[in-house]
C-alpha cells in the first residue's frame, strides 16, 4: 500500500468536500493507493492556515504556484473558480503531476481546448469533477440502457434547475456577472455530462438562453445581470433520437433539480436528484392494467453502494459522490489508464456550451463540432 501526496487549490464549499472525501477514501474503498494531505492554497495565507488546521492538511500557502512546485505535492486537486483553471492546471501537467479538477474545465471554449491539448500531451492521469452522474441510482441506469433494458431509444428529457437566485430581490453578486457564471456556465455542464453519458455524442442543438432578472440591487442602487438565469436546449443526438434539456437557477420550488426521463420501445427510466436513491423503471410488458412505473431503491447490489452502507434502502448522499470520485482518481494514478471522465470529457461539454450559445445568438439549429 502507498502514499501520494496531494495538494489542494481553494478550500471554500468544493474544497472542503474534496478535502473530506480524501480523508474518507482509503477506509470506504481500501485503495491500494492512500492520500496523504500535503498542501492546501487559498487565496492568503491567513485562509489557507484555516483551512488546513479545519481540514487536517500538513501545510498551507497563499500562493498556488509554491503548491504545484512543491516536491512532496506529487497530485494536484484544483477546486478554486474556474478563472483559475486554466493557468493551475497547465502548470501542474508542466510539473509532472496528475491534476483532478472541479467543473468546468476551465471559463471558455478556449480554456478547455488549452487544458485537455496539455493533459494529453503530458500523458499524466486527468480527470473531471462531475459527481452525479456517480450516484449508484444514475450508475445503475446506465447500466440498464447498456442491457437494452427499455429497448431502442426515442425520446430524453433533462433538467438542471435550483432556486438559489429566484428571488429577484436578492442583491447581485459574482454570479451575476461573466457569462461563465451563469446558468448555462454553473449548472448546465452537470446535465449536459450526464445526457452524454446516458445517450451517447450530441449531433446538433437548438438553443433559447435567458436573463429573467434584468438587474439586481447593489449599494449603489440598481446592478445589470449581464449572464444568463436559465436555457432551454433542444438536442438531436448523434443516433437520431431527439431531446430537450432545461437549465435554471431561478426554478422556485427546485433545489437540486438534476432529472431525466428517458423512454424506450420497451419501457421508460425517470430519475430525480432530489430523491438521489430511488430509480423509477416502467417496463412495458404484462397485462395494460398491469403496468406502471416501479420505485427501485438504491441498495448492496447497485455500483458503489455496499462500500457506504450494507444497508438496503438507507442511501447515499452528496458527500458520497465525491468519495467515489477520489477513489476514481486514485485509481487511474495508480494504474496509470484513463478513467472516465478526463479532461475530453469536459472539453465535449464546454464543446456543447459554446455551441448552444451560437445557436441562441443566430437563432438557428447549429451542429456541434467533433473533437
Amino acid at each position: 500500500m502507498g502514499e501520494i501526496g496531494i495538494g489542494l487549490v481553494g478550500g471554500g464549499y468544493m474544497g472542503k468536500a474534496h478535502a473530506v472525501a480524501l480523508s474518507a477514501v482509503g477506509a470506504v474503498f481500501n485503495t491500494a493507493l492512500r492520500p496523504r494531505l500535503e498542501m492546501i492554497a487559498a487565496s492568503s495565507a491567513q485562509t489557507a492556515e484555516q483551512y488546513r488546521k479545519a481540514y487536517g492538511f500538513a501545510r498551507a500557502t497563499g500562493n498556488w504556484q509554491d503548491l504545484v512546485a512543491d516536491q512532496r505535492v506529487e497530485a494536484v486537486v484544483i477546486a478554486s473558480p474556474q478563472s483559475t483553471h486554466r493557468a493551475i492546471a497547465l502548470a501542474a501537467f508542466a510539473a509532472g503531476k496528475p491534476v483532478f479538477c472541479e467543473k468546468p474545465l476551465g471559463a471558455s471554449l478556449e480554456d478547455a481546448r488549452a487544458m485537455t491539448a496539455a493533459a494529453e500531451a503530458s500523458g499524466l492521469p486527468n480527470m473531471i469533477g462531475f459527481n452525479y452522474v456517480r450516484t449508484p441510482a444514475t450508475q445503475f441506469v446506465r447500466q440498464l440502457l447498456a442491457e437494452g433494458a427499455i429497448g431502442q431509444l426515442t425520446w430524453f428529457r433533462a433538467e438542471h434547475a435550483e432556486d438559489f437566485l429566484a428571488d429577484p430581490d436578492l442583491p447581485a453578486t459574482w454570479r451575476t456577472s461573466g457569462q461563465a457564471n451563469g446558468a448555462m456556465g454553473d449548472l448546465a455542464p452537470h446535465i449536459i455530462n450526464a445526457t452524454l453519458a446516458l445517450l451517447g455524442p450530441i449531433a446538433e442543438v437548438s438553443a433559447r438562453i435567458e436573463t429573467v432578472h434584468a438587474s439586481r440591487p447593489g449599494p449603489h442602487g440598481p446592478v445589470a445581470v449581464d449572464n444568463d438565469d436559465q436555457a432551454q436546449i433542444m438536442l438531436r443526438f448523434a443516433t437520431g433520437v431527439m431531446g430537450h434539456l432545461f437549465i435554471s437557477r431561478v426554478a422556485t420550488g427546485r433545489k437540486m433539480g438534476y432529472a431525466y426521463e428517458i423512454h424506450g420501445t420497451k419501457g421508460a427510466i425517470r430519475f430525480d436528484q432530489e430523491d438521489q436513491n430511488a430509480v423509477w423503471l416502467y417496463r412495458a410488458e404484462g397485462p395494460q392494467a398491469q403496468r406502471g412505473f416501479t420505485r427501485t431503491l438504491t441498495g448492496p447490489d447497485h455500483p458503489d453502494y455496499a462500500a457506504f452502507c450494507q444497508g438496503p434502502g438507507h442511501g447515499t448522499g452528496y458527500q458520497d459522490q465525491i468519495i467515489i470520485e477520489a477513489r476514481d482518481f486514485l485509481a487511474a494514478i495508480a494504474t496509470g489508464s484513463a478513467v472516465w471522465p478526463t479532461f475530453r470529457d469536459g472539453l465535449a461539454v464546454s464543446q456543447i456550451i459554446d455551441t448552444a450559445f451560437r445557436s441562441a445568438a443566430e437563432g438557428r439549429w447549429q451542429a456541434v463540432p467533433h473533437l
